[in-house]
């Protein structure tokens, strides 16, 4: 298992409330050098969301999309 600034042992190091990023090129787009963003951010409630996209800003629009929905679903409890 490879541990990256991310992980340790395949196991997310986000603080709560904070959030992480790596940029890394997977095997199969190493011959088009493309680029994906992993992302982890860890809710005060230390609920875990994570994602790849091709940027952080994507990355981040999709953290935000997330948290309106869990912030809609708390509020119909």
């Amino acid at each position: 298992m490879e541990t990256t600034k991310m992980t340790i042992n395949g196991v997310s190091v986000c603080p709560t409330g904070e959030e992480r990023h790596e940029y890394f090129t997977p095997v199969f787009a190493r011959r088009t050098k493309k680029r994906f963003c992993q992302y982890d951010y860890r809710h005060e409630d230390g609920e875990l969301f994570s994602c790849v996209a091709p940027t952080l800003e994507e990355c981040r629009q999709r953290r935000d999309e997330w948290l309106q929905r869990k912030t809609n679903k708390e509020v119909k409890r």
